[in-house]
Parts: C-alpha cells; sequence; structure tokens
C-alpha cells in the first residue's frame, strides 16, 4: 500500500520539476538574450516562414504538390542571414539539378525501372559536387520527387509543367524563408564572440587558480598534477567553440539590416576579437606544457632553491589568474575601463616575471640542465606572458583606434 501512494507522489514530484525548468527556461527566454531567446525566436520564424510559403503555394498558385515550399522554408531558416541566402542558393541549385537530372533521363528513356537507376546513380554522384557543400544530399532528394510527380503525369506538356512548378516552389519557399530572417528579427551574435572568450577565458582562470595556490604551498602530489593535465587537455575544444562563436558573429552581420542600427558598430570587422582568441589559443598550449612539466617533477627533492621557485612561480601565476579573470568579463559597453585594467595586470605580471628569473638566477638554480624543469618552466613563463601582453595591447589599440574591440 506504502508503495502504490508512494509512486503517484513520486510521478508529481517529477511533474512538478518539469514545470519548474519550464518556468526557468522561459524566464531565461524572457530575460536575456540568449540561446533560449534566440531558440524561440527561430521557432516563431520558421512557423511564420512555412505558413506564408504553404499559403502562397496552395491558395494563390494552387499547386498540386504545395508543401514542396513550406518545407524549403523552413530548410533554409538558418542562424544568420548570411547563411539563410547562402543556403537558399545551394538549396535551389541541387533541386534544380535533381529535377533536371528526371527530366533529361524521363524524357529520353520514359519512366521506367532503368531511367530510375540512371537518375539515381547521377545525383548521388553530383550530389558531392563541394559548391552545394551541405545541400547536395538534396539532388537525390529532389530527383527522387521529380520521378514520382513526373511518373503520374499524363501527357509530355503536363510532365514538364509539374516539374517546372516544383523548382518554382522550392524557389517560392527559399525566398519567403530568407526574407523572414531578414526581416523578422533578423539575427544579431555580436555577443556570441564575447560569450566565446568568457567561457575559454574562465577555464584558464579556474586551472591558473587552482594550480597557483598549490604551488605557492609545495604541494605537486602525482594525483593533483595529473587531474591538472586532464583539465589542461580540455581546453582545444573550448578554443574551437570560442573560434566558431566569433564567425557566427561575423556572419551574423552579412547583409543584415540591423547591422545600420547598431550605434556602436559601423565598420565591424571583428579583428581585436579574433586576435585575443587566437593568443588565448597559443596561452592553452603553452599552459599545458608547463603543466607536463609539473607533472613529471611532482616529486623533485631539490631542496630550499626548489621551494622558492615554486612560491615565485605561484605569485607569477596569480597575475596570470587575474589577466584570465578580467579577460572572462569582457563586456564591448565597458571596454574603455577594462583595457587599461588588463594592463595594468600585465605590468604586474611582467614585474613577476621579472622577480621570477632574478630569483632564479640568485639561487644559481641549473636553468640549462635539459633533466631538470627550471629552464623550461621559465621559458613557459616567459611566452605566456608575451602573449598575455599581446592580448592586452590589441584591445587596448582596439580601444585607442576605434573605440571597439569589434572594429
Amino acid at each position: 500500500m506504502a508503495q502504490e501512494t508512494a509512486l503517484p507522489q513520486r510521478t508529481q514530484e517529477a511533474s512538478q520539476g518539469r514545470v519548474a525548468r519550464i518556468r526557468q527556461w522561459l524566464r531565461r527566454a524572457v530575460g536575456s538574450d540568449g540561446h533560449e531567446r534566440h531558440t524561440l525566436a527561430l521557432i516563431g520564424k520558421s512557423t511564420l516562414a512555412a505558413l506564408i510559403a504553404w499559403y502562397i503555394a496552395k491558395q494563390l498558385m494552387g499547386a498540386q504538390s504545395p508543401a514542396f515550399a513550406p518545407f524549403s522554408a523552413v530548410l533554409i531558416m538558418q542562424v544568420t542571414v548570411y547563411q539563410s541566402l547562402l543556403q537558399s542558393l545551394r538549396y535551389l541549385g541541387a533541386v534544380s539539378l535533381g529535377v533536371a537530372l528526371q527530366g533529361l533521363f524521363g524524357f529520353l528513356a520514359g519512366p521506367g525501372l532503368v531511367t530510375f537507376a540512371l537518375v539515381a546513380l547521377a545525383a548521388m554522384a553530383i550530389g558531392r559536387w563541394r559548391p552545394l557543400g551541405s545541400q547536395g544530399s538534396q539532388v537525390a532528394t529532389a530527383a527522387f520527387f521529380a520521378f514520382s510527380t513526373y511518373a503520374t503525369a499524363t501527357t509530355p506538356g503536363d510532365k514538364f509543367s509539374q516539374l517546372s512548378q516544383i523548382i518554382l516552389l522550392v524557389l517560392v519557399g527559399c525566398g519567403v524563408g530568407a526574407a523572414v530572417n531578414l526581416l523578422v528579427m533578423p539575427p544579431m551574435r555580436y555577443r556570441s564572440a564575447e560569450s566565446g572568450i568568457h567561457t575559454l577565458a574562465h577555464a584558464l582562470c579556474d586551472l591558473i587558480g587552482d594550480m597557483y595556490p598549490a604551488l605557492r604551498n609545495q604541494h605537486l602530489e602525482e594525483e593533483r598534477t595529473r587531474h591538472w593535465r586532464h583539465r589542461a587537455s580540455q581546453l582545444g575544444p573550448m578554443v574551437s567553440q570560442a573560434q566558431s562563436a566569433v564567425r557566427t558573429a561575423v556572419e551574423s552581420t552579412y547583409y543584415n539590416p540591423r547591422r545600420l542600427l547598431q550605434r556602436h558598430h559601423g565598420r565591424v570587422t571583428f579583428a581585436g576579437y579574433r586576435a585575443v582568441i587566437d593568443a588565448l589559443e597559443r596561452v592553452t598550449y603553452q599552459l599545458a606544457s608547463m603543466v607536463r612539466s609539473l607533472d613529471q617533477w611532482h616529486d623533485s627533492k631539490d631542496g630550499e632553491a626548489y621551494g622558492e621557485f615554486l612560491r615565485d612561480y605561484g605569485d607569477f601565476l596569480r597575475t596570470l589568474a587575474k589577466i584570465s579573470d578580467l579577460f572572462s568579463k569582457i563586456d564591448e559597453d565597458r571596454l574603455h575601463e577594462q583595457a587599461p585594467e588588463l594592463c595594468r595586470a600585465a605590468e604586474q605580471a611582467q614585474e613577476a616575471r621579472t622577480r621570477l628569473v632574478e630569483a632564479a638566477e640568485e639561487n644559481s638554480l641549473p636553468v640549462g640542465d635539459p633533466s631538470r624543469p627550471y629552464g623550461i618552466l621559465l621559458a613557459e613563463a616567459t611566452r605566456l606572458m608575451d602573449e598575455c601582453q599581446y592580448t592586452c595591447d590589441v584591445l587596448q589599440k582596439s580601444v585607442d583606434s576605434q573605440g571597439s574591440p569589434c572594429d
């Protein structure tokens, strides 16, 4: 009896949890210009485009297969206006090639099994044509639909009319989809570039933030350093995501009327953000190399000089953690304030690196001995500092020259 009572209760709790998560999702969609709002906008625009395309195809054109139009409208509703236009052209080209293949082989050999085999073979081969991109598979899809339509038509004129209508419906659908994406809340992704930098820089800050206290306290246990290596290896995919975010941000400005309404984005090139992410990518490589060296050195017994070196190295990494933290909070609207702060943090890091090198020289550490990591770690510190300094300089120059990191 108790189990029978508990089951409906768990079901009710699960249902309440789902409702709560849905409410949170909707609140995020309303409260912030993030993924949730973009998803709702895409759903609404796709529905509107499909409705308009269906009305044109069914009510105005009286097409026998009106579904081609809304299907095409939804298919090319991409994240950016540029991608919508590009995929529209590719999709229209793929469909036209597929229909043309059916028309050619159909009029030559008739609607038989041999014709279908020839059409399928040619469509599969043409679909691999590189300019068609991801729409290459639509050559075969269009050819198969065209074959079905061609086989049911009775007269040559009717066959030609039906094949032509497929291309016209696809043209209508692509035009409606591109127009809706262009005119109804055209997507802008200026902030996606910042978001990519935030995610990557935050991960760097977290890793460095865990490393420097351990170095200062000389805690280099094997388990700890191995965990650092694992986390450093996971930074690569984050770099790719950040680079993809910048590409999306750049694409969102192409042919987008909202660009004209942006107060600070008259000549957007995103060169500053590209340079920042490229520099952070190099930082991830060098940080991974540094962690490998520390992992191989976790049981060193070099004495007092060893402890002082680790403390100085921890002090240096603490300044890099501050720089990474600042990058994780980059905001284009506040960059005039943040860029000088980044430069000051870079100066502090330079001073910490100088103290590290001077201390190593005073203690006569064997920096030239390849079997010991002192020299490698000092070299990595120099490279890390150079990249951080370069990144700060890029943003400062962007602010000085055009007032925006994206210009």
